[in-house]
């Protein structure tokens, strides 16, 4: 009888331990609260105030949780490799792949050993999630009922698309899931022609302002609802504005009193795959380097995945050289990835360069190296603009190839250290007075001061061509000393679309070539007329933009993979190497499509490219017989600098954004900050919030509405005053 009232004991001290836990938790969550308060503005946007940083991170957090939970939690089942425990055995490889690079183990000893400053954030970070959970018990997590603090650093840079999405899941799944290894090609080998994605930056110095003071503009392309638009600020000096990525503890594009940055997907080659030469020895795998077969090291990775039954697991037996997880096969040896992978250190410059007060500060943090994935467009109130190239480029032999695996066996491709500021493509205050990046190379970032080519190793930028948003930019950005924040607002909804410039005059002389007795001038009449007097510019009643943009899809699709091997941007191999029968035939699909889907070939553009939010669905639904609104500019595939990237689904006639212009601000820097923006849809994803969809139609319009920055500006502006937890 004494073993259940031993085990009876246990329970009880185990319960009551929990309980005294918890209710310290509590108490400690409640004590932060106090110290932050949060003030919702007229369109739901959240403004932090807290008495440290780490205040100011519980506060901000919680206020994105009450914005979007489910958002937040599904960057951190991503970021962590979790997705299969809510998404189920489809999402294991994903999972797997996170897994190679995040080891928690790993993060919990990093976090163990962080400055204690940056613990405190982290702790913030943990506890403003887990206290919005303890007051919500009506929202039910996917998969994480508890965050701890080292999950921070699982997700250390805002980008969409961060550097180990670089790694094919398909490929890794014929390695690791023992079948069909090495068997397909490389993702390379099958391009796939898709919607563009990317940002626009612009500074502008203020010799080129009308008042003198600074400029930039602020404009990710991203998927819509990606990101939060918050403010937060304490007494240690924090103050900053903008765009967060939806559960990180930093505002990623944004500003400061003094200083803003927006960031740019870069080209450079930073991410490098090594072939690997492996020999089986005594049942262990070695790799060779040089003359030396040295042991892989080896990790068991477990990925949990729901099924109908309950939760089940795979075990994985990962494998790894110094440069990196092996992910594939190639022929008769592995590939190992190696990418910038420095959590901490990431963090901190994520983190820290929000409070840079200006330049010198700003770069500062940039000896860092681990802002890999993005270019930076910078501005501050002393005047200065610069553009920054990738923080993170590893020193390497150009005798090699770097966009093609190279012989990891080779002692002549290990890195040598990581290049510096100076060595890279950067712009600090052109004499033209300006800079931008629209995910083109940095080559014409300034104009005619800008880096040139030949003065750097090949493999700081893989782009082979100007893009048309900048061929597009550079149109616009010359010769003005008069620049505003309204004028640059009507820059970047500029409406001309360059691709086509480029494309259409093939159309019309193939067309003008046509035999007098060809029937398909007398098919094509209408649309080529229209097309022939067209001025390439959108708008919500153009009929020609319609007919362009189909046409234009249409013929993009069928040469996409010959102007990849021509190495030319598409819209240039279009423009003088597309057969005639190509764009013709193009024409008349175009024609028959519009006519198919709207009763008639002449449909405005504004009836078929709508914005529609209807639920928060991350993989988004559209309804043709639910409300819509008509949006005006394109695709940037197109040259367009405001983005929209639509396209129909197989229950719906009409285009539907689901990408493009998301966050978008511009900022005026001097003795104080002024700035105007507008988010996708608007700052909830609750569909019964009224800030669900309160400013979709300043979106549509490219009407940016006032950023109340400093506090006296909310005054009049508040809905809501009131501290976490209330």
């Amino acid at each position: 009888m004494r073993l259940p009232t031993l085990l009876s004991a246990i329970v009880l001290v185990l319960s009551t331990t929990a309980s005294a836990q918890s209710a310290e938790d509590t108490a400690r969550w409640q004590r932060q609260a106090a110290n932050v308060t949060i003030l919702r503005d007229d369109w739901g946007i959240a403004h932090v105030y807290g008495k440290t940083d780490a205040d100011a991170v519980f506060g901000m957090i919680y206020a994105q949780a009450e914005d979007d939970f489910n958002r937040v939690e599904a960057n951190y089942l991503f970021a962590l490799g979790r997705e299969a425990e809510a998404e189920g055995e489809a999402a294991i490889y994903r999972d797997l792949r996170m897994k190679l690079f995040i080891d928690q183990d790993t993060l919990r000893a990093l976090y163990a050993s962080s400055p204690a400053d940056l613990k405190a954030l982290m702790d913030a970070w943990a506890d403003g999630l887990n206290f919005y959970l303890h007051g919500h018990p009506a929202v039910t997590p996917r998969a994480i009922t508890h965050f701890e603090p080292w999950m921070a650093l699982s997700f250390t840079e805002g980008s969409i698309g961060g550097d180990i999405e670089r790694v094919s899941v398909r490929a890794l799944e014929d390695f690791y899931g023992g079948q069909r290894i090495g068997a397909r090609p490389r993702d390379e080998a099958a391009p796939v022609f898709e919607e563009p994605t990317g940002s626009n930056g612009i500074a502008i110095a203020p010799m080129n302002t009308l008042n003198g003071r600074a400029l930039l503009w602020i404009n990710p392309h991203t998927s819509f609802y990606f990101r939060s638009e918050l403010q937060m600020a304490s007494e240690e000096g924090l103050n900053a504005y903008g765009a967060v990525t939806w559960g990180q503890i930093f505002i990623y594009q944004g500003f400061n009193a003094r200083a803003g940055w927006m960031h740019t997907s870069s080209g450079v080659d930073n991410i490098d795959e090594f072939l690997e030469t492996v020999v089986q020895r005594n049942g262990q795998y070695h790799y060779r380097h040089g003359d030396r077969l040295l042991p892989m090291r080896v990790r068991r990775i477990t990925v949990p995945y729901k099924t109908s039954g309950g939760m089940a697991t795979r075990v994985f037996t990962a494998y790894f050289t110094p440069h990196g997880p092996i992910v594939r096969k190639e022929g008769d040896r592995w590939v190992s990835v190696s990418l910038m992978q420095d959590p901490v250190n990431a963090l901190i410059q994520s983190y820290q360069r929000t409070k840079a007060s200006g330049y010198d500060e700003f770069v500062k943090l940039m000896e860092l190296h681990t802002n890999s994935s993005n270019n930076t467009v910078f501005a501050d109130a002393d005047g200065t603009i610069a553009y920054f190239h990738s923080n993170y480029i590893p020193r390497r032999d150009t005798a090699f190839d770097w966009t093609a695996p190279v012989d990891g066996s080779s002692s002549a491709t290990d890195y040598r250290g990581v290049l510096a500021f100076d060595e890279t493509p950067n712009v600090v205050n052109p004499s033209v007075g300006w800079v931008y990046n629209a995910n083109n190379w940095p080559w014409s970032a300034a104009g005619p001061d800008s880096p040139r080519r030949s003065d750097y190793p090949v493999y700081v930028e893989r782009g082979r061509h100007e893009t048309a948003r900048g061929e597009h930019a550079l149109r616009l950005l010359p010769d003005r000393t008069d620049w505003t924040m309204a004028s640059l607002t009507a820059a970047a909804f500029d409406s001309y679309l360059p691709a086509f410039a480029t494309m259409l005059p093939a159309l019309v002389n193939a067309y003008d070539a046509l035999p007098a007795s060809d029937t398909l001038r007398g098919t094509l009449a209408g649309p080529m007329a229209l097309l022939r007097s067209w001025n390439y510019r959108w708008g919500v009643n153009s009929v020609a933009t319609s007919l362009a943009v189909y046409w234009g899809s249409d013929i993009q699709r069928r040469t996409f993979r010959d102007a990849r091997r021509a190495g030319l941007a598409i819209e240039a191999y279009v423009g003088t190497h597309a057969s005639a029968a190509q764009l013709l035939e193009a024409l008349v699909a175009a024609k028959d499509s519009l006519t198919g889907a709207f009763g008639r070939w002449q449909t405005p553009w504004g009836e078929i490219n709508r914005f529609q939010r209807i639920n928060d669905d991350i993989e988004p639904s559209f309804d043709d017989t639910q409300p819509s609104i008509p949006v005006p500019f394109t695709s940037s595939r197109w040259g367009s600098l405001a983005s929209f990237g639509a396209r129909p689904y197989p229950n719906t006639k009409r285009w539907y954004g689901s990408s493009g212009n998301s966050f978008i601000a511009v900022v005026e820097f001097g003795d104080s900050v002024r700035a105007r923006a507008v988010t996708a849809g608007g700052e909830s994803g609750d569909p019964a919030s009224p800030h669900f969809n309160d400013e979709a139609v300043h979106y549509a319009m490219g009407s940016l509405r006032e950023v109340y920055y400093y506090r006296s500006q909310l005054a009049g502006h508040t809905e809501r005053e009131y501290h976490p937890g209330e």
